[in-house]
Parts: structure tokens; C-alpha cells; sequence
């Protein structure tokens, strides 16, 4: 039995338990060195957490061994795919159908180009990961929305209207679905998913998607690869170990094609493949082979995090809507009712000295909003919110 099929009986700890605060206060990354000393970093997508034993002794070795050159060989694509077919049941993965590239934005750029041309639509589900916006637009794209319905989930006549936006001008067009979908946590259903694969057909749309917090949804929560729903075939997908297992330093990332879409996947500059980090993908591959154990103890971990975070704004921030999601470790936060205005990120800065991100940044549907990111500590994640609630009578 592989490791990412079942954890070991000698089970990890809670990750998020295992580090204090002066400890995190010694990293040099950006969420804890953006900011003074004296803020509770809760914003930018990076654990609180030690590194998975097994990622740690991968790269030391390869350290050691001073094997810190070029990329090669499929090794990384295998470990997901065998990742993959554990968890998800996703048998008729190949590696044949996965390249590497040096990370999930950029290798989203490389599809677009696959699929679109400069001046092209690009439909997202606002309020959608800020980077959405920047790197389409980088590319010479054109955004156009289809928001999320108020409970979080696709709106179907909002995709279909906004398909016809898209292709009005008799160009083409993708639709860049975030699964699971950040900023909210929603874990789009199988069911949902079949349906966007039959909407994109209907109006020759065609799906990229990012799936870079797959592995981070609640084991009560099935999670379904766009790739492997019905009508899924022509789609693309990007994923990664980083979010999971906290490796954004360690870059590296795939893409993947659905069987009708390898060819395409083909075109892919090969540069793209070779500038991929060496030691990220090393490291990546070990979260996907050896980190199961460490996985589901931060699973189990997040959940109890959530469980807190809801019960401390429902006591001491009570007037804030918050819907826990079972996919990733954001949680939006809905803080229209403390009248605050758009950015009560900024408030929550100033006055409370927590570091949130603001809402307004994720496009329609965020103004008034914060994104939270509750991997860290049970301490440190109850301390934020009574910060929170104390700023409001500052």
C-alpha cells in the first residue's frame, strides 16, 4: 500500500500545533516579513506548519548529494498520478499527459496560449484568486466575470451569459475555474462540474482548470477532477503540491490534459518543462508519495480550525457571516454588517493589527469582504479574531 493511499499506524502530530509564535517569527517569507512584528499574520497562502518529514529528508539528501542541477525524468508526474489514483480515483492518468512547468500561474499563461489569442475572453468566477486577473491580463487577455451565486457556488446563468460575452466578437474563449475555488473554500461537486463541461461545450468554451488546493478538502468532502467528469476530455488542469504541503519556496507544478486535449498539451514550449525547479520538484514528489500521514493530520487539523473560527466570530464577532467551506485553509469572511466599508482589511490592520486580505482585490462580489487564512496555530488563529472584535471599539 502506498503511502498516499493510507497514512501510517504511527500517525504525525497536528502540524498546526507544533510551532509557536516566536518560532514563526524567525522566517524570512513574505507573510511573516511583510509586516511589523506586532501583527498576527493571517493573509498570504502559506502554513504555519513544520515541513513534512519525508519533503525534509528528500531535499537534505539531495543536498548532500549536491543534486541541485537541471530537472529530468518523470518522476514528479508519476508521484501524482499515483496520488491521483489513491485519492481521487483517477485510474487512466499518464504521465504521458502531464509536463511540468515552474509553477501553476505561469503554466495557466502557457495553456492560454494553447487554446486562446491575445485579445481573447477569459470567463472567472469572481470573487476569484487576485492573480487571475493580473496574469490574464498579462498575457493580452480579457476578463470577463460570471460571479458566484450567494451561496458561494457556480451560477450557471451567470457562466452561460457570460459565455456569450465572451464569444460575441467571433473569438475564442476559456473559462479559468478555480476547483477548489479560492477565496471561498467551495468544493465544486461532481455534478456541478459535469454541467460546466456541457455549458463550455455548448458555446466552445474551453476549461482550464486550476486545482492547485485539491488535495486540501475535508475527507468528508469528495473532491472530482475536472478532467475526469463527462465532457472533461478536452479540458487542461494545473496542480501542485505547494499549498498542501507548504512548499511555495520549493516551486514547481503540472500540467495536465484530458485525453482530447494531449496533443495540445504537446505544443507546450519544452523550455517551460526545464525551468522548472530541480529541488521543487524533488520535494513535490515526496509530499506525493511519502506525505499522506502528514496530509491527514493537517486535514484533521484544518477541520478543527475551522470548528474554532466559526465558534470565536460567532461569540465575539457575531454580526460578520462567515459559511465554513470544506476545501482549503482560506475562510471569506463577509464583514459588510460592521460597516466598515470596502476594505476592512485595512481597518483590521491599523486597529487590530491582523493582516488580512482585502476583498475588494478578488473583483465583484469582494467589496466588504477579508480572506482569512486559518492554517496557523488554534492560539494564534483565536488571538486574531479577539483582536478583531477589540478594533471595533478602538
Amino acid at each position: 500500500m502506498s503511502a498516499a493511499t493510507h497514512a501510517s499506524d504511527d500517525l504525525p502530530g497536528n502540524p498546526l500545533r507544533e510551532l509557536h509564535l516566536d518560532q514563526l517569527r524567525r522566517r524570512t517569507s513574505a507573510k511573516w516579513r511583510t509586516h511589523p512584528a506586532d501583527v498576527l499574520p493571517l493573509w498570504v497562502a502559506e502554513m504555519d506548519v513544520p515541513l513534512a518529514a519525508p519533503i525534509t529528508k528528500a531535499v537534505t539528501d539531495a543536498l548532500a548529494a549536491g543534486d541541485t542541477g537541471y530537472p529530468a525524468g518523470t518522476a514528479y508526474a508519476e508521484s501524482f498520478a499515483e496520488f491521483a489514483a489513491a485519492r481521487w480515483d483517477w485510474e487512466d492518468l499518464t504521465p504521458a499527459r502531464i509536463r511540468p512547468v515552474p509553477d501553476v500561474m505561469l503554466g495557466v499563461v502557457e495553456m492560454l496560449d494553447l487554446v486562446t489569442a491575445p485579445g481573447d475572453a477569459v470567463i472567472v468566477n469572481s470573487p476569484v484568486y487576485t492573480p487571475f486577473y493580473d496574469f490574464c491580463a498579462f498575457n493580452g487577455r480579457k476578463v470577463i466575470e460570471a460571479p458566484l451565486g450567494p451561496d458561494h457556488r457556480i451560477d450557471f446563468a451567470a457562466l452561460a451569459e457570460a459565455c456569450e460575452l465572451a464569444l460575441g466578437r467571433g473569438r475564442r474563449a476559456a473559462y479559468l475555474l478555480c476547483s477548489p475555488h479560492n477565496p471561498t473554500g467551495t468544493v465544486h461537486s461532481a455534478a456541478e462540474l459535469a454541467r460546466v463541461a456541457r455549458v463550455a461545450a455548448s458555446y466552445g468554451v474551453r476549461v482550464i482548470a486550476d486545482e492547485a488546493h485539491a488535495p486540501l478538502c475535508d475527507p468528508g468532502t469528495a473532491f472530482t477532477p475536472y478532467l475526469t467528469v463527462p465532457g472533461g476530455e478536452n479540458g487542461l488542469a494545473l496542480t501542485s503540491a505547494a499549498k498542501a504541503w507548504n512548499l511555495p519556496g520549493l516551486r514547481a507544478a503540472l500540467a495536465i490534459a484530458g485525453p482530447d486535449a494531449a496533443v495540445e498539451l504537446a505544443r507546450m514550449p519544452e523550455q517551460m518543462s526545464g525551468s522548472t525547479s530541480h529541488l521543487g520538484a524533488i520535494a513535490q514528489t515526496a509530499a506525493f508519495r511519502e506525505g499522506g500521514a502528514w496530509l491527514d493530520a493537517l486535514l484533521a487539523g484544518l477541520a478543527e480550525n475551522r470548528k474554532i473560527l466559526a465558534d470565536e466570530l460567532g461569540t465575539q464577532l457575531p454580526q460578520v457571516v462567515y459559511r465554513p467551506q470544506p476545501g482549503t485553509y482560506l475562510a471569506w469572511l463577509d464583514c459588510r454588517p460592521l460597516g466598515l466599508g470596502d476594505d476592512p482589511a485595512a481597518h483590521f490592520l491599523e486597529h487590530g493589527r491582523v493582516a488580512l486580505n482585502a476583498g475588494h482585490r478578488f473583483g465583484t462580489g469582494g467589496a466588504g469582504h477579508v480572506r482569512l487564512n486559518y492554517a496557523t496555530s488554534p492560539e494564534i488563529l483565536t488571538e486574531a479574531v479577539s483582536r478583531m472584535a477589540a478594533s471595533l471599539q478602538s
